[in-house]
């Protein structure tokens, strides 16, 4: 027997490091009255989702699926598809971002209107059922990007147990792994109008045109990537190791994306970044 890799591991089987930050997020949302989870169905809150029904028990916590044009076909189907597996109870709040002229114009810090919007709608939800706190995914990872949107929900009083325990990216896939949750690998997402570039007017038709051009893709293999919105042009961004498949597959590629209504394609030899509408931007807020 390895002793020192016993010694490494708690007696639930997980890294030391890992399991003080486990307890650390059991405290958190143990103290709290009541919970409402801000549900995207990615892994981030579905962790969060997990640990709360655990702690808080299913009469005291709620999910809840913020739906609007932003948010993708699959990616909704999805998110019931994990609630359903967790057994947490949800409800969902129509939001209308778009509607707002501040959000629509895509500014740098489009972000922050989207989530005053949502997390302004979540919090009156949760209000109106009597739960008392409105807590999301934010990890202890998402400070190093240009995050608007945290700005909003703090103004509004929502908690982020994920960043208040410490735990990364790759703690939060780490921890679900060990829970068991189907998702814990599932590639990181985002909202639909990241992928537009700032400064292009935001419209449900744009978003249903962006959804459509990676769904195709999605049937095609590339199951982690991003088409960046340029008007006309589509710029697709796969991870570097499905560049060598995405490069041989390049008339493909662009017959799917044009098939969505772009005019031009092309296949970014840098790969997947995320957040890479963000690259150059002077960090503010």
């Amino acid at each position: 027997m390895n002793t020192a890799a016993v010694l490494q591991h708690s007696s639930e089987g997980l890294p030391f490091d890992l399991e003080a930050k486990y307890q650390q997020l059991k405290s958190v949302i143990s103290g709290f009255d009541s919970a409402l989870v801000a549900f995207s169905g990615g892994v981030d809150s579905t962790l969060v989702a997990k640990v709360a029904l655990d702690a808080l028990g299913a009469q005291r916590v709620v999910a809840a699926i913020a739906v609007s044009a932003s948010f993708g076909e699959a990616e909704e189907r999805s998110a019931y598809e994990m609630l359903s597996e967790i057994g947490l109870p949800y409800l969902t709040v129509e939001t209308n971002e778009l509607e707002d002229p501040r959000y629509a114009a895509n500014p740098i810090n489009r972000c922050y209107f989207c989530k005053e919007h949502v997390y302004g709608a979540l919090v009156i939800a949760a209000r109106e059922r009597g739960f008392e706190t409105v807590i999301d995914g934010f990890n202890g990872e998402d400070t190093l990007d240009f995050r608007p949107g945290r700005k909003a929900g703090r103004e509004l009083g929502v908690r982020s147990p994920l960043h208040e325990a410490g735990l990364s990216k790759n703690d939060v896939r780490g921890l679900a792994r060990h829970l068991g949750l189907s998702n814990w690998d599932k590639p990181q997402m985002a909202c639909l109008s990241s992928r537009v570039e700032y400064g292009i007017q935001i419209t449900s038709s744009i978003l249903k045109q962006v959804d459509r051009a990676e769904a195709a893709l999605r049937r095609m293999g590339f199951d982690d990537l991003r088409v960046r919105h340029h008007n006309k042009v589509a710029r697709v961004e796969v991870e570097q190791a499905m560049l060598p498949r995405a490069l041989a597959q390049r008339a493909e590629i662009v017959d799917a994306v044009k098939a969505a209504g772009y005019t031009h394609v092309t296949i970014d030899p840098e790969g997947l970044r995320h957040g890479s509408m963000n690259e150059g931007l002077k960090r503010i807020g």
